[in-house]
């Protein structure tokens, strides 16, 4: 059973929000960030790294950046950059890309399905990147950048989309990078009661993207409930930011794989390599090796795109070991390239599916890289089958498209 609440949410004022919408904090270097804000001043950058109000000295932990954010967030209120609303409600968040549109519901998830696993994980998260985020929100007393959740396909909550997306929109803009962003309230009392019900027959809710926001926002929580040991569970500070979508809408984009050099092969002896754990072909001129299918996979070295085959004595029916990034680093990345560690080896770099393998070819051109490979995209099934099993994929197995939006929805701890 999952507590999928309806919340009171701070968010931008209609002329302002496709000024303040901004991608996710950790897709920007701090280079990146000060730049964006510079450019735009009501970029939600301004109070999610805040680091970008100091000069590149200031320590991005700094205590004074944490109240910085608290500050302008207040200052943004104030001014009515940013406005209150009254009921608590529900939103319907549209996202088109390239003519394909997703639909989720922003609402709030619950602290303790979070602990008891009805919220299920596929990653792990980092000490250090999870310190930062409990800073900001507790700091701040806000959750400023949603947790991106999926759910099996609801036929009750598909046509409650329908029917709500089809009235006037709070927000319609489309951003810089071409993703159109439409948002919808559900406020009437039958909606919501729909909605919580729905949801509270769902055995599972799965994060898509967002573990180290996740994390956090659950370790605050946690902070809160010691801090008030009469706390009965239905203060805000229970729940976290979300925006759930169906599974069947999702699309997940490779992570692709660049290695710095071939661990001492020649070209030859490395190809001989590979031919023993993959059928290899050359592509003609013109074909990228872009991967058709589960299984496959594109290799460029020396200029030239190779379609890979896993040979079936490495396929296995486990659901991690038998992922595509999984294969590719037990058989050949660890025991002939010498990748022991993805998370932490220097010697390899993983390139988002979004960049396109255009991108892989300039890195190994400029030198930068000796060998790059595609990758097909790990599924939603394949990322449930892993949570089901209270399982972890391996580091950037998954690259969702399009990104959510920070600033648009914000929840108050208190």
């Amino acid at each position: 059973m999952a507590e999928v609440r309806p919340f009171r949410c701070i968010r931008p004022n209609r002329e302002a929000a496709p000024k303040v919408a901004a991608l996710p904090y950790d897709v920007y270097s701090r280079k990146e960030a000060k730049e964006a804000v510079k450019k735009n001043p009501w970029s939600f950058l301004a109070i999610d790294r805040a680091e970008t109000h100091f000069d590149d000295e200031t320590d991005l932990h700094d205590p004074r950046v944490y109240v910085k954010a608290r500050d302008m967030l207040a200052q943004w209120q104030q001014e009515g950059i940013l406005i209150l609303d009254e009921e608590e409600c529900y939103y319907f968040y549209k996202l088109t890309m390239d003519g394909r549109s997703q639909v989720g519901i922003v609402a709030c998830a619950s602290v303790d399905d979070y602990i008891s696993g009805v919220i299920k994980k596929h990653e792990n998260t980092r000490e250090d990147k999870e310190q930062d985020r409990i800073c900001h929100v507790d700091i701040t007393n806000a959750h400023t950048g949603p947790i991106f959740l999926a759910y099996p396909s609801d036929d009750a909550l598909s046509e409650a989309a329908m029917k709500i997306c089809g009235g006037e929109p709070l927000y319609d803009f489309t951003a810089e990078d071409g993703i159109r962003h439409q948002v919808w309230k559900a406020a009437e009392k039958d909606e919501i009661a729909q909605i919580r019900q729905r949801f509270a027959e769902m055995n599972s809710l799965y994060i898509a993207d967002g573990h180290h926001r996740a994390a956090s926002a659950v370790k605050v929580g946690l902070k809160r409930r010691k801090e008030h040991p009469d706390y009965t569970g239905e203060e805000p500070f229970n729940y976290f930011l979300s925006v759930l979508f169906p599974d069947d809408q999702l699309m997940i984009m490779p992570y692709n794989r660049v290695v710095k050099d071939l661990h001492g092969y020649s070209k030859e002896t490395f190809l001989a390599a590979v031919e023993e754990r993959f059928g290899v072909e050359l592509c003609p001129p013109g074909d990228k090796g872009q991967p058709k299918a589960r299984h496959h996979m594109g290799m460029y070295l020396d200029g030239q795109w190779y379609k890979l085959a896993v040979r079936s004595l490495y396929l296995t029916d486990d659901p991690v070991k038998g992922l595509d990034v999984s294969i590719l680093q037990d058989i050949l990345l660890a025991p002939v390239l010498g990748i022991g560690d993805p998370r932490t080896d220097e010697r390899i770099q993983f390139v988002g599916g979004i960049r396109g393998l255009g991108e892989l070819e300039r890195i190994v051109d400029r030198g930068e890289g000796a060998i790059a490979f595609a990758m097909y995209p790990t599924s939603v099934q394949e990322l449930f089958s892993v949570a089901d099993a209270g399982l972890l994929m391996p580091p950037k197995s998954t690259w969702f498209e399009p990104k959510l939006r920070s600033g648009l929805f914000i929840h108050q701890l208190s």
